[in-house]
């Protein structure tokens, strides 16, 4: 099987620290080349595969800002298509820009649909229903205007998250500053809870920041520790009380919540989107409605067992489950094409 997998070019694959969507691409393509899958990855030029490399751009346009993005998006998703006759299969990570391209090639091709940023993308999809092919990373993510081959959620790797069986004092926020991510909320919870606060992600919005967060750190009742890297990932989810992840979006999946159970550490979250799907309520966390009962949460978080948070993940979310899943997948859609040849 010859697979091209097409990775975002905001950030390297896999990356030093930010890309979601790249970290996922990554797990994805190594653990298909240690299960044989010759996988050729399209990302940037200093991406790290044991798989085959192409690339149009040194670096991520995120990582240097000389880059035009549309330019350089432009001619990486041309790079695949042009191509596209040496492959079995295309998997796009890509949005819906790339299906724009598949009526143009005979070799199938498979969308990962990471979220939608927005309702106006859904005419390029609904464009494309029944001749391309989509996954979804959530049941709750799914479109009723589009039909999907599966649900797959996101897996990590759980050997790079350190079960850590006795906790710190204080609270966690990992993730984008931004009013979808619930920032101030979460500053709002570990005020009224009377615990400590690091927060940690990149600043996406800065206004937000300005406002909402910035003037409440003190370095020490809340703190901002910037965007992470690996190690300092899995020793601030590891050291963790509990995560706060007071979101007002309904967010497609939520990495940081399944990396935080894989340290052992319980999730409280607000039920929106994927959460209900990835935190099994008063086993692994608590879905709250408010800020209010956030706090409440945090005196019952004692009564959880760090051991069923990592049991979770080990159980569902792992990277060899979502490697799995998606040759499922792909065996699925090469017996289609085949019977339609």
């Amino acid at each position: 099987m010859r697979v091209a997998m097409l990775s975002p070019i905001a950030w390297r694959t896999p990356p030093r620290h930010y890309g979601p969507w790249e970290r996922v691409v990554s797990l994805l393509t190594e653990g298909l080349v240690a299960k044989g899958v010759d996988v050729t990855l399209f990302a940037t030029a200093d991406s790290e595969t044991a798989g085959n490399l192409r690339a149009v751009c040194a670096q991520g346009y995120e990582e240097d800002r000389s880059i035009e993005p549309k330019v350089v998006e432009s001619l990486h998703i041309a790079a695949v298509f042009e191509s596209a006759a040496e492959f079995d299969l295309i998997h796009n990570h890509f949005d819906f820009l790339p299906l724009t391209y598949s009526g143009l090639v005979k070799t199938p091709v498979l969308t990962t649909i990471h979220g939608f940023s927005s309702p106006k993308i859904l005419p390029v999809y609904r464009k494309y229903n029944g001749k391309a092919f989509y996954v979804s990373i959530s049941d709750a993510d799914r479109s009723p205007e589009l039909d999907y081959l599966a649900t797959v959620h996101h897996g990590i790797d759980i050997e790079r998250f350190t079960f850590q069986p006795r906790p710190e004092d204080y609270l966690l926020f990992f993730g984008r500053i931004h009013p979808d991510k619930g920032a101030r909320e979460a500053i709002e919870i570990a005020a009224s809870a009377g615990r400590r606060l690091v927060m940690a992600g990149i600043v996406q919005d800065q206004g937000y920041y300005d406002r909402a967060v910035r003037p409440r750190l003190d370095g020490e009742r809340v703190v901002y520790v910037g965007s992470v890297g690996p190690l300092e990932r899995d020793r601030l989810l590891g050291g963790a009380y509990a995560l706060l992840h007071p979101i007002s979006f309904n967010e497609p999946f939520g990495l940081s919540v399944i990396e935080a159970m894989a340290c052992g550490t319980p999730v409280i979250a607000f039920p929106r989107g994927s959460m209900p799907e990835l935190i099994e309520h008063g086993r692994n966390g608590f879905l709250v409605p408010d800020v209010e009962a956030a706090v409440r949460a945090i005196d019952r978080i004692a009564f959880l067992d760090r051991t069923a948070c990592r049991k979770t993940v080990e159980r569902r979310f792992t990277a060899e489950r979502m490697v799995n899943d998606y040759l499922g997948v792909y065996r699925m859609i090469l017996a289609k094409s085949t019977r339609t040849a």
